[in-house]
């Protein structure tokens, strides 16, 4: 019971061994299989998928394979089932000749994953070589005179299988005289020997054919057969003697071909044809066959062919020296070979990365590289090395295998490729060495945005452009590769005077260029504020935003407007247009005195919007001029009696753009010294604004009719005014003669507003006149309604508004403003009119003071006109101013009561024209 308990325990323990020695094979990634030799191609070694533990989608999809040493692969993985299988026909006597254990060691790479396993093929031996003599038939000479029981070494029969299968056993047969002996070598190989089992005699057989048959140990055994010929010859009695009985000889790998290793040397006492001794191998294998000889004469063993320490280290052959008389001696020859640093480092790539991203993390993996030295000691040992301005370092990863990995991490920006050397030297005196280069390209992750060119974009476009015109280009650039610096752009959102900021401008998204998408107006829209984004191609994308500011050149597309004077068109028909388009000056005008002014805008800027200002054409071309800046109308002169008394002034506004754009104004102006000669040409002007295409006699026909009508009224006027003055002659005359004369006035009297010229001061009422229409005032004096109009009013007494209580000096109603400052017709209950813009006010202005100052106008010439009559009088004869005092006395008080009444009549009759 105990004996069972205790083999049960060693059971346990041993399979405790297995399973330790199994997980240990498992970590360290070795595997070990067997397989016989001369295995077909394709032929199951083992499977390596279950083995390891991997998957059969892993193994197609991470690129495993199976590297083997040597030039020859005899391994291969299939990578439908895992199976390791063989790739070659394999003979195990080729690879492993004097090797008992033929072990063949390989690698499988996982390269998606950078490791390795290492694995172990022992090739088992086949029966498939029978034994064979070097030397299928001997020659034996034998002296008639040996005695029984002497030996004679036979060559031995070559088997290269092992084990069971190589020989096993020597038979001999054919001849009762000689009998077979086997000895063990030193190396437990069989060594035959012809032993003399009974005495020789020439005369009764002089030959003795034998059969020498050696046999293995396979099943079936094989044989081999070899044929000895003995001969009987006459006595001889001493054999050759070695010097030695076995030599050795120690020579490095890289001695010459023909290198005299050794002299073997032996010695025959005889002396004649028996005496002469003669070199040859006894044993030697195949191998030492081919790379040493053996001076049959004089015993020189040299190198035939060069050796190889890494292929076998050390030769043992056996030389036999023998005489004329066939009587023989062996010796041993041990030939060790040391080992020289004839063998560089031998790098080899088992697996590599041709491509690697830019993002990989410090330490991944990059190759997997095998480093082998054939050589020996201190020339075998290795020494690796790698490149320091890389981002990579070496690292051992088991055995002879390396490892390069990252070091730190790789910005395709800067390098995209990188080669990288891997150095190995040996070491050997002097050191030998080898590299290998590993080309890696590294693969880019969008990590860089697009940069513009310019941190902000402007151009100027000028205005009315085509629909579709180039503005500018803007161009970004990224630092990533392919896919990752395809840039492509875009309009951010935006409004442009409450339109999409898209309807205006558009951007191509493949080169950047920025077009108009429509025709852009400096007037409407001066300057674009927009922003383009530029985005790469990338997953995720990355992008960046530029300002571009677009400027709106102005261009001279607008021609001067003139506000006044009004148009034609604008100015309505008839007596307004009339009244509308014609200035008054008085004949008396100074040179330098103001008419008229000319205003104009222009909706340009700049330059295109400075204008200057020419007179054209003139009735009277020397009379007037026009200030080139200012547009203001002057008299050039003093007008002359000959002047005409209307002129057509045809003033040019001109910009200053390329090509210059122009507009013309019109000005009529009236010269008038008398009331008379004013209401002719107003009526004339009148008429030609009511019916323009009348012939001309039909115009001249009504001029004289209302220059008659005009004179009727005015002698009426006069009678009326003498009857007054005679009743009232009684009154005294308050009004000096020469008081109201106007001659001599100042040119500073007068005041232009809105291009009108007026007098300052009139005969009998001040005027304030403003550019508001509804802010003038007109203040008449107090004692108008006696028989004097004193110079000014007593300054207690304010001013009603102009039209207020006065219907004979208000101005007409389709024309003057109603008393409570509005527009006529504006009730409690009516809508308020819109307010009216700057240019339509100063055309209400300009109206309102024409009016106004043609009321002074006329007043004033009416005062003019009766100083002359009174200066008239004042020049008459003595008699006759006697007579009349005579006549009339008394009547001065009626004279001046009807002289003050004809000036007030008169001043209404100017008021209501």
């Amino acid at each position: 019971m105990c004996a069972a308990g205790r083999r049960w325990g060693r059971r346990q323990r041993a399979l405790l061994w297995a399973v330790l020695l199994a997980a240990w094979e498992a970590v360290w990634g070795q595997l070990r299989y067997s397989v016989p030799e001369e295995m077909p191609k394709g032929s199951f070694v083992g499977d390596v998928a279950k083995d390891l533990g991997l998957q059969l989608p892993e193994i197609r999809d991470r690129g495993v394979q199976v590297v083997s040493e040597g030039r020859t692969q005899y391994f291969a993985l299939h990578g439908k089932t895992g199976h390791l299988v063989t790739a070659e026909r394999i003979d195990r006597e080729q690879l492993c000749e004097s090797v008992q254990q033929c072990v063949l060691r390989c690698e499988l790479i996982v390269e998606g994953e950078m490791k390795f396993y290492e694995m172990e093929v022992e090739i088992t031996d086949i029966n498939d070589n029978e034994p064979i003599f070097r030397e299928t038939e001997k020659e034996l000479r034998v002296s008639e005179m040996t005695a029984p029981g002497s030996r004679f070494p036979l060559r031995e029969a070559q088997d290269p299988d092992s084990g069971r299968n190589s020989l096993q056993s020597y038979e001999l047969s054919g001849d009762e005289h000689f009998s077979l002996a086997v000895q063990a070598g030193p190396g437990g190989d069989q060594r035959p020997e012809l032993v003399l089992a009974k005495a020789l005699d020439r005369e009764a057989a002089a030959f003795h054919e034998l059969v020498l048959r050696a046999s293995d140990g396979g099943d079936p055994a094989r044989t081999g057969t070899a044929r000895i010929r003995v001969t009987v010859v006459d006595a001889n009695d001493n054999a050759p003697v070695f010097s030695q009985a076995e030599y050795t000889v120690r020579v490095p790998e890289d001695v010459p071909v023909g290198y005299v290793l050794v002299t073997v040397t032996a010695t025959d006492a005889d002396e004649g044809l028996n005496g002469q001794v003669k070199y040859s191998f006894h044993k030697i294998s195949d191998r030492a066959s081919e790379l040493f000889d053996l001076d049959s004469e004089s015993g020189k063993v040299t190198v035939k062919n060069y050796l190889d320490f890494e292929e076998i280290s050390s030769h043992e052959l056996e030389v036999q020296a023998h005489d004329g008389g066939e009587l023989f001696d062996t010796a041993n020859v041990i030939i060790t070979v040391t080992d020289v640093n004839d063998n560089a480092p031998k790098i080899s790539v088992r697996s590599a990365l041709s491509e690697i991203s830019e993002d990989a993390p410090t330490g991944t993996v990059v190759a997997l590289l095998h480093v082998q030295d054939r050589d020996s000691a201190a020339n075998g040992e290795v020494h690796c090395s790698i490149d320091k301005d890389v981002p990579f370092r070496l690292q051992s990863a088991h055995g002879s295998y390396y490892s390069v990995v990252t070091a730190r991490e790789l910005d395709r920006e800067q390098v995209s490729e990188y080669n990288v050397t891997v150095r190995a030297a040996d070491g050997g005196s002097p050191a030998l060495q080898s590299s290998a280069v590993l080309a890696l390209r590294v693969l880019d992750v969008n990590d860089n945005a697009p940069v513009f060119l310019e941190e902000r974009y402007s151009a100027r476009l000028a205005e009315n452009n085509a629909a579709g015109a180039l503005v500018l280009t803007v161009r970004a650039t990224d630092a990533d590769w392919g896919q990752n610096a395809r840039v492509r752009y875009r309009l951010a959102e935006g409004r442009v005077r409450g339109a999409p900021l898209s309807s205006y401008v558009s951007v191509q998204a493949e080169t950047g260029a920025l077009y108009a998408l429509r025709s852009l107006d400096y007037e409407q829209l001066r300057e674009l504020q927009l922003c383009v984004r530029a985005e790469d191609g990338g997953a995720p994308a990355l992008s960046s935003n530029v300002s571009v500011r677009l400027l709106i050149v102005d261009e001279n597309d607008n021609a001067p407007q003139v506000l006044y004077p009004a148009p034609a068109a604008a100015a309505g028909s008839g007596a307004a247009a009339a009244w509308s388009g014609v200035e008054l000056a008085p004949r008396w005008a100074e040179a330098g005195a103001l008419v008229a002014k000319v205003v104009a805008v222009d909706a340009d800027a700049g330059q295109n919007a400075w204008l200057s200002y020419e007179l054209a054409k003139a009735t009277e071309p020397g009379l007037f001029r026009v200030g080139l800046h200012s547009g203001e109308v002057r008299t050039a002169r003093s007008p002359l009696a000959r002047d005409a008394a209307r002129h057509v002034l045809l003033v040019l506004v001109r910009d200053h753009g390329r090509p210059a754009l122009s507009a013309t104004a019109t000005l009529s102006v009236v010269l008038a010294e008398s009331v008379a000669e004013l209401l002719a040409e107003l009526g004339s002007a009148a008429h030609e604004a009511a019916a323009p295409g009348e012939p001309a006699a039909s115009l001249t026909r009504w001029l004289v009719l209302a220059v008659a009508a005009v004179s009727c009224l005015f002698v009426a006027f006069l009678l009326l005014l003498l009857a007054l003055r005679l009743r009232r002659c009684h009154r005294q005359q308050l009004l000096p003669p020469d008081s109201g004369a106007l001659r001599g006035v100042p040119v500073s009297h007068f005041v232009g507003i809105d291009g009108v010229r007026a007098f300052l001061q009139s005969y009998s009422h001040d005027v304030s006149l403003t550019a508001d229409s509804r802010k003038s005032h007109l203040r008449f004096s107090a004692a108008s309604c006696c028989d004097t109009l004193p110079a000014r009013p007593p300054p207690d007494e304010p001013a009603p508004l102009l039209g207020d209580g006065d219907p004979a000096g208000a101005l007409p109603s389709d024309s003057a403003p109603s008393s409570s400052g509005r527009a006529p017709g504006a009730g409690a209950g009516a809508e308020p009119r819109p307010k009216p813009g700057p240019v339509e006010r100063g055309h209400a202005a300009a109206a309102v003071s024409r009016r106004r100052l043609r009321v002074s106008l006329l007043a004033g010439a009416e005062r003019r006109w009766s100083r002359r009559r009174r200066r008239r009088r004042s020049v008459l004869p003595p008699q006759a101013a006697r007579s009349a005092g005579a006549g009339h006395s008394g009547s001065g008080t009626a004279s001046s009561s009807s002289g003050g009444e004809r000036r007030r009549e008169a001043a209404r009759r100017a008021g209501c024209v």
